[in-house]
């Protein structure tokens, strides 16, 4: 799926035909001079509606640690951003500490539940995908970054309505 980084570069990726588009946090951050997980929540919000608003096909949201430690953070977070007419979003286990690169994993499964949570109560329908960084962060660890986290709780959050184009 082709990674939008403004409005401008998402109408171009769907006049070519992509039926979905994903955004890059890293994409804008660099677009406003500023390094990766460099937007701050308000800015994210509001560039994630003007691309959603902008192009017919859904897109699904990078949002990053959903802005948020604490899973109620992540709550309101997720709350604020479903209402962005996006169709859906991923939260990812990144620390941003050079020296422990990813959350604890106990923390980030407490962190996915409550996105799921607010997911559904917000009643839009939102994908939730559940994001490690562990291979980018060079701990590729199948056992922390794949399969075990559905084994222990996700396989029921994986479950989604279908997406529909607006």
């Amino acid at each position: 799926m082709p990674n939008p980084w403004d409005v401008g570069s998402a109408r171009a990726l769907e006049t070519l035909g992509f039926p979905a588009l994903a955004t890059t946090s890293a994409g804008f951050a660099w677009t406003k001079g500023r390094p990766d997980n460099g937007a701050n929540l308000e800015e994210m919000l509001e560039h994630l509606a003007a691309i959603a608003e902008a192009v017919k096909v859904p897109v699904n949201a990078d949002f990053e640690g959903g802005f948020a430690i604490a899973p109620q953070g992540v709550v309101g977070n997720v709350l604020r951003v479903a209402r962005t007419g996006i169709a859906g979003l991923s939260i990812e286990d990144s620390s941003r500490d050079p020296h422990e690169p990813l959350l604890d994993f106990a923390l980030s499964v407490e962190r996915v539940a409550a996105a799921r949570a607010a997911v559904d109560e917000s009643g839009s329908g939102v994908v939730l995908t559940a994001r490690s960084e562990g291979f980018v962060v060079g701990r590729p660890d199948l056992d922390e970054t794949g399969p075990s986290p559905v084994s222990r709780g996700f396989r029921t959050w994986m479950v989604s309505s279908p997406v529909e184009a607006r």
